[in-house]
């Protein structure tokens, strides 16, 4: 279900570039954030249908952030994924904690991505 909007913040260039061109390639708008608090705005202007959210940022992390969006009646509704390399055990279990509607690690796998991104927009509905 291609059109849909994607909040991507991330604060890696390359990581920003894969997963938009992932995206992109399969018919997602992608609106791009390198910072969580910038994430948070554009979350509250742009309205998108799901966010990828990176854990580790600078300043405020990714958790923090999904919280803060979660408790927002304007932004509460909206899926967001955590999109991070920390994937030891009890990682995925403090994501889901902080409200984050599901888990994608990095290095993400360029086949899958774009499908498990399809099944949380799916899934959001």
């Amino acid at each position: 279900m291609a059109g849909e909007k994607i909040l991507l913040v991330e604060d890696n260039p390359v990581n920003m570039e894969l997963a938009t061109d992932l995206l992109e390639v399969a018919g997602y708008e992608v609106i791009q954030a390198g910072t969580a608090e910038e994430g948070c705005r554009l979350a509250r202007t742009a309205a998108p249908d799901l966010i990828l959210m990176d854990v580790r940022l600078p300043g405020m992390d990714g958790l923090t952030a999904t919280s803060l969006l979660k408790q927002d009646t304007n932004t509460r509704a909206i899926p967001i994924i955590a999109l991070t390399a920390q994937a030891m055990k009890g990682d995925q279990e403090k994501a889901l904690e902080a409200g984050c509607d599901g888990y994608i690690t990095k290095p993400i796998d360029t086949r899958e991505f774009p499908k498990e991104v399809a099944r949380a927009l799916e899934k959001g509905k």
